[in-house]
């Protein structure tokens, strides 16, 4: 082993040896299914902004956007921005709505409003579609991992979602929130170390413009259409994902939820910015390799502290996202699934054990997928657009309750489902994308229940309505 690689390995190694330390110390808090999917209360803003940072630029969207940025360039930062705005929208549209709820799942919120059924399709479809996302996060950090490790790609992907498992299932949600605190930290600083060694190989950005295409210094090169997509991808699942309503009803008020979202947003342009430009100068510097090798290939050559830094970076916030998806898909299968019909007694250990074992599945069954993955930007939006649908309805639920019915929620998920995954496999026909199809959804089916609800079912509404 070369000193270059001891370094980073060793400096690797040293990281996750302490992150292994802080799951192991909050370990006690994992002993009942509350403390696994919530990790106690009161949060302050900064460990929730953090944790919610770390999720949302991890391996799929940093090295995607690069991968993108390789290809049309600085217009690629645009997901991001699309996150940032998410972001600002959910403090002041949704965080009071949340914490007011009651609830700590999305299906809960709707089962609320539209009822039971709309409880089991609402929890299927955000499992799915944080699969999907899983499998965009293992892609990307096992291509940096086996780049810059100079290990077998198959190999690291593994790697990544068995050391994920593990520390998920013994440390639960407090371990998530500390350790992504720190991975947001190191990704932040690898990102600006990676963009500062990119620039000075290339000489800076006057010798970027000298030898790149006009066009990648375009905002809008990538166009239109795909940035509204990314706004409705990016806004939808930022208002819809599992793991932000667990973070959010987690804080000890609505003003530290809402500040955790504003240092979200504030951060999300710049990261986005950045990690466009680091492809760009990617396109300068190595532009016989593959787009999705961008990144990685990058990070091989910077220096062996600051490759370590990023490589530490973007691995702890692939184990973090990775850690979020899986615990929100198995807290869904809890207490959507297991509880109600195979723990009524509502028996903890029961309860405990199931999650543990749902983690593994959740964390685990996306690998298989993740080794062939490519385009792992459109893979991660897949799984963004797919909440989009849940975004639409938790905002009628909150602000338009009396618009549509049970049944339209519920087709317009199962509507959803099949259209929005069937055009993105169908490679997006005639260049709209799948994005739009999730939205479009549950606005058709809400829409039509709307105009041919029955007399019935009117006055039972103004009923409740009386009652509440």
């Amino acid at each position: 082993m070369d000193s270059r690689l001891f370094i980073i390995a060793a400096i690797t190694i040293g990281y996750f040896a302490l992150m292994s330390y802080i799951t192991y110390r909050v370990r006690r808090h994992a002993n009942s299914s509350e403390g696994m999917t919530a990790g106690g209360r009161n949060y302050p803003a900064y460990l929730i902004g953090a944790l919610l940072l770390s999720e949302f630029i991890g391996s799929s969207v940093s090295i995607g956007t690069a991968q993108m940025g390789f290809k049309l360039g600085i217009s690629a930062a645009w997901n991001l921005v699309a996150l940032s705005i998410g972001f600002l929208l959910l403090a002041l549209v949704l965080v009071k709505k949340f914490k007011e709820s009651g609830q700590s799942t999305i299906s809960g919120i709707l089962a609320q409003a539209y009822g039971e059924p709309i409880r089991y399709a609402a929890s299927i479809l955000t499992i799915v579609a944080l699969s999907i996302v899983a499998v965009a996060l293992y892609a990307g950090g096992g291509a940096v991992l086996a780049a810059v490790l100079h290990i077998n790609k198959t190999v690291a992907i593994l790697l990544v979602g068995g050391i994920t498992v593990v520390y998920v299932s013994l440390g639960g949600m407090r371990s998530v929130v500390y350790t992504n605190f720190a991975h947001s930290v190191m990704k932040y600083i690898g990102m600006i170390l990676a963009l500062a060694y990119a620039l000075q190989a290339t000489g800076g950005v006057h010798v970027l413009q000298a030898q790149l295409p006009t066009t990648m210094f375009n905002w809008v090169e990538v166009g239109w259409g795909q940035i509204f997509a990314w706004m409705i991808g990016g806004i939808g699942s930022i208002f819809a994902t599992q793991y932000v309503i667990q973070a959010l009803v987690s804080t000890d008020n609505p003003a530290v939820a809402k500040r955790a979202c504003f240092y979200v947003s504030s951060l999300m342009i710049p990261f986005g910015l950045m990690a466009a430009l680091v492809g760009m100068c990617s396109a300068v510097l190595y532009p016989g390799v593959k787009s999705i090798d961008a990144f990685p290939v990058l990070i091989a050559h910077m220096p062996a502290f600051s490759a370590s830094i990023m490589v530490v970076g973007l691995a702890g916030a692939l184990l973090g996202g990775i850690a979020a998806t899986t615990l929100a898909s198995a807290t869904l299968a809890m207490k959507d699934f297991y509880d109600p019909m195979f723990n009524k007694e509502k028996n903890d250990r029961k309860s405990v054990r199931f999650i543990r074992i749902a983690i593994a599945v959740a964390g685990l069954l996306p690998l298989v997928l993740a080794l062939s993955a490519d385009k792992l930007l459109m893979i991660a939006f897949l799984g963004k657009a797919l909440r989009a649908t849940l975004a639409v309805l938790i905002l009628m639920a909150f602000y338009a309750p009396k618009f549509g019915t049970p049944r339209g929620a519920f087709v317009g998920v199962i509507l959803s489902v099949i259209a929005t995954i069937g055009w993105f496999l169908a490679g997006n026909p005639y260049g709209v994308d799948s994005s739009y199809l999730a939205l479009a959804a549950p606005l058709l089916t809400m829409g039509i229940s709307h105009l041919f609800k029955s007399p019935a079912a009117e006055l039972a509404e103004v009923r409740s309505t009386i009652a509440n």
